[in-house]
């Protein structure tokens, strides 16, 4: 009865935390968006917002830590019980680093206000930071309903996201050598970039949590990277 006790203690105690991830994964939906929003119109009350509101996620990390670490030191869960809560710690250490991959897209909104805009790149960032934003979401319904098969969708997903920065790369060091006076805002774009295909990684990292979760394996390591640069992130 005891051993029962403690069974449902544990996931009462899980189910809360897991609350806590779902509402920290809407906030981080929630600043790809408005982050991508704020490059595109060049908005930067929208940006600043989007850098204050990047607080409120590296609160929920530390509380969802917090009570992880409560959860292993006061119910000893199981071998397959830890796998769970271990899990949750490193779905909301990679929410906290796609936060802070927003955040660095909204800083740059104010320098790149001013300047001249290039050729459609803002909206080619919007349209990479729109997919991004939706294998997030699809990754958190896959957390929460335990589905190796959406998660694994969301790997091979990423491949996209890297194709559309291979593309921006490219069209970037055209831009650059056709025109010297845009090299400064172009290298902007190419760190927002780099952040954004950094963004699915992250992504990446959390449906291969989901498929471990699940089949008790991690899948396989070697995924072919679509980023083909050698530029330093």
């Amino acid at each position: 009865m005891n051993e029962q006790h403690i069974a449902s203690a544990f996931d009462r105690d899980l189910e809360a935390i897991q609350a806590q991830i779902m509402k920290m994964g809407g906030l981080v939906e929630n600043a790809i968006l408005e982050a991508a929003i704020s490059l595109e119109t060049r908005d930067e009350e929208r940006a600043e917002a989007v850098r204050q509101g990047d607080k409120a996620i590296d609160t929920l990390e530390e509380t969802i830590n917090e009570e992880a670490a409560r959860v292993i030191a006061l119910r000893a869960p199981t071998a397959s019980d830890l796998r769970l809560v271990l899990s949750v710690i490193k779905v909301s250490s990679n929410l906290e680093r796609i936060g802070d991959y927003a955040k660095n897209l909204a800083k740059r909104t104010g320098v790149l206000s001013q300047m001249e805009p290039v050729n459609g790149s803002a909206g080619a960032l919007r349209r990479m930071a729109k997919e991004v934003e939706g294998m997030l979401k699809d990754v958190l319904d896959a957390y929460v309903a335990r589905d190796a098969e959406l998660a694994q969708d969301v790997i091979d997903r990423d491949i996209q996201v890297d194709q559309m920065y291979n593309a921006l790369f490219r069209e970037f060091l055209t831009f650059m050598m056709e025109d010297p006076s845009q090299i400064t805002a172009c290298m902007h774009l190419h760190f927002i970039a780099k952040n954004i295909e950094r963004m699915g990684d992250h992504v990446t990292s959390i449906a291969e949590q989901v498929v471990y979760l699940v089949t008790g394996s991690i899948p396989d390591e070697a995924r072919p990277k679509g980023d083909k640069t050698s530029l330093p992130s």
